[in-house]
Parts: C-alpha cells; structure tokens; sequence
C-alpha cells in the first residue's frame, strides 16, 4: 500500500480565489451570499439568494475553451492553481501516464442544456451543435481537464451531486493508494445556474429567508434550507515517496476514506448510513473517534439533513471535537462543496484558527450537544481532520486527512 499526501491546492470560490483573501473572509465572520437580480426574471421562484464566484477567470485561447463551458473553464482555473503550488504545472510527468485525474461536477454547462431544452420544445435539429453533448456530458470536467493538461493517465469521473468531489478525492487517494498512478488531479465544479436554483426551490430545499446576512443558517433551528454557491476546487494527491524525490510541500496525508449508499430514499437522507459511512472512515484509517481533532461537517441548513447528520456526528464523537460548517459563508457549491471544504479546511488548519458557524445561534435539540465552534471561532492545531459529505440517492462519503 503506499500512502498518499496532498501536494497542491487550487480554489475558486465565493470567499476568493487565493488563500489570503479566503481566511479574510473567513476571519471577517461574514457570508457572500447576495440576491441575485436575474433571478427575479423567473415566475413563482421564491429564492432570488445565491454565493457567486465574482473574481476574474483567465481568458484562457478559445480553442481550448469552447468545448467546457463556464464549470469546465472554473476547473481549469483551479487546477491550474493547484498545479502550480504543486510544483508541477509544467512537469513533463503530467504527460508521461502515471498522472490521472478524478473530478466531477453535478452537471455539465448551462449553455448545452438550454439547446437541449430549446430542441425538445422547439422540436428543431437547429437548436443542437457539435457541441452540445460535449457540455452536457457527464464527464464533461473530467475529459475537458484532461485534454487541456495532457493528462495520459486514468480518468475517473463522478457526477453524484454534492458528493462529486469528495468521491474523486476518493477515489483518487485509491488509485495512488493501490500503485495505480503516482500523481492525481482530484475534486469538483459548478457553475452558478438559474436552474440549479430553479431545482432546489422545487424541492423546497432552497431558503425563504429575504436577508442575505440572516441565511443559510446550518444546524440552527430556525434554518430554512440551503443558499446554491459557486466554484470550483482541485487537490493534487501524489504518492508519499514521489513527493519526498521532487522536494514538494506537503499540506497532510489522505489516510481514511469511505463512501456508501444507504439505498434508502432518493432525497430524503438516512441518519444511519451517514453514521455508517464515518465509521467505515474511521477503520480504514485504523482510529477512534477521540482521535479526530476537528469535523468540516457538510451541514447545508436542510430541515431534513442537518438533523440527520447532526444526529450520526453525534453518536460517534459525543460532544468531544469541534464542529464547523462552511456552507453558512460560501452557499452550497454542490459538486464542488468537497474539494473546497478540504481545502479551505488545510488552509485554517494552516493559521491554526477556525471560523465559526455562521447565524448558529440556537441549535437544534437533536443534536445541540455536538462542539459547534461558534463565537469568535477557535485556535486549535489539529493533528487529524475528517471532511463529511453527503447527495442526493444517499450518497455518503467521509475523508481523514492527518497533519506530517
């Protein structure tokens, strides 16, 4: 077995695209949720909230570009980032086939489901081109990311929704882990869509809440549901040894991962499951519970959800680890939510401080006892962290990342 550390990290994001402007967001105890004026162009939706990346993509040659769509265009930006501080961007290893890559997003651009949507209402060919597949594929991020870097290695893609990008870290821990490839470019994407948003009100997931300040407000008992966001977030994960030869940076080492179904209910998450899934984390990283120093807890604001992973958090580790959520400053980035929880995770793992839960002010009764971080937030310097992710069709992944 060999083991597996993350060498380079690239973050597109609400709160920023740089790790100083991240942790002065962070610090600053303040969302970037704002409305979204478009949104009031749509009849009968009633969240008009949402977390924009507002920063300045790069104006990357078009024949490059066409093909990807703004989520695709977010991955190569982060990963670029990535690859970068990884020491690799220009490395000849990229294309010499013992580097892969593992990403994923919910769904592909906007841009090839409007054509879509216009060929079956219009009932006209016209509306469809060479390119709209390519958008809506499934694996579109992926293939795209692996053109655009000359990537020989294994591609892996995962569409599962909020867990997109914690499967490809995943995912692309294993394939390191089992000698299958010496380097991996992991994590997620997503584009901010109308229809995204569209989806979530219909499922009466989204917030009513008028105040951006006031939502998403995870584990309190006045949430409301969830804001969407909108980034993209690229770990690279290289073989231990590998990274020792070339001299790399190393932020921690991958050495617990588990994802499971719980086959229950397509929505509506199962509490046990959840549980089951950190468990299984937790034996393949050969720990207890006491060992964990620090949880990123998906925590969206969900009625349904925050109870039912507040509910396993708090089965496990009783009210002995701190607990935090980053959706309540950037909004739910769905298939990117993983790769960037993670990322900012190690970076206030970094400055040894971690921000509180933002609007938790009263949590709810089912699992009040859990060491919410509230407040000013908490200086600590965790040896090990365990990031939580959980989608839709019961989709549960739980990964542990210790400190060398």
């Amino acid at each position: 077995m060999k083991r597996v550390v993350i060498t380079g990290i690239g973050m597109l994001s609400p709160l920023g695209d740089n790790p100083d402007s991240i942790y002065n967001v962070l610090q600053s105890k303040k969302n970037c949720v704002c409305e979204i004026t478009e949104l009031n162009e749509i009849n009968n939706l009633n969240c008009h909230l949402a977390c924009a990346f507002k920063g300045q993509l790069p104006n990357y040659p078009r024949k490059k570009t066409r093909s990807m769509g703004r989520v695709g265009i977010l991955a190569a930006a982060a990963t670029e980032k990535a690859l970068e501080d990884a020491g690799l961007k220009d490395s000849e290893e990229l294309s010499s086939g013992i580097a892969g890559i593992a990403y994923g997003s919910s769904s592909g651009t906007s841009l090839g489901m409007k054509d879509t949507a216009e060929f079956i209402n219009n009932r006209d060919i016209r509306y469809l081109n060479a390119l709209t597949y390519v958008h809506i594929m499934p694996h579109t991020v992926a293939v795209n990311l692996a053109i655009f870097f000359g990537i020989h290695g294994r591609v892996i893609p995962t569409s599962s929704a909020c867990t997109s990008a914690s499967q490809a870290i995943g995912y692309a821990y294993e394939s390191i882990k089992y000698g299958e490839q010496k380097i991996m470019i992991a994590g997620g994407s997503e584009e901010l869509s109308p229809l995204h948003i569209g989806i979530f009100d219909a499922l009466f997931a989204t917030t009513q809440t008028k105040n951006p300040e006031l939502t998403p407000r995870p584990f309190d008992r006045n949430r409301d549901g969830l804001v969407i966001g909108e980034g993209a977030g690229t770990l690279i994960l290289e073989e231990y040894e590998h990274a020792l030869a070339r001299n790399a940076k190393i932020y921690g080492e991958i050495i617990g991962f588990a994802t499971n179904c719980d086959a229950t209910h397509v929505t509506n998450p199962s509490s046990q499951y959840m549980e089951e899934c950190i468990k299984l984390s937790l034996n393949s990283a050969k720990l207890t519970s006491s060992d964990i120093d620090y949880i990123n807890a998906h925590g969206t604001g969900t009625i349904n959800g925050d109870i039912a992973e507040g509910c396993a958090t708090l089965r496990i580790f009783g009210n002995k680890t701190p607990v935090s959520t980053l959706k309540s400053y950037m909004g739910h980035t769905l298939g990117a939510c993983g790769s960037l929880e993670i990322g900012i995770s190690l970076l206030m793992q970094q400055h040894k401080w971690f921000a509180p839960n933002l609007n938790l002010t009263n949590p709810i009764a089912e699992c009040a006892d859990l060491q919410f971080i509230t407040g000013d937030g908490l200086k600590l310097e965790p040896a090990i962290i365990m990031s939580n992710n959980f989608a839709f069709g019961g989709i549960n992944t739980s990964i542990i990342i210790e400190r060398i």
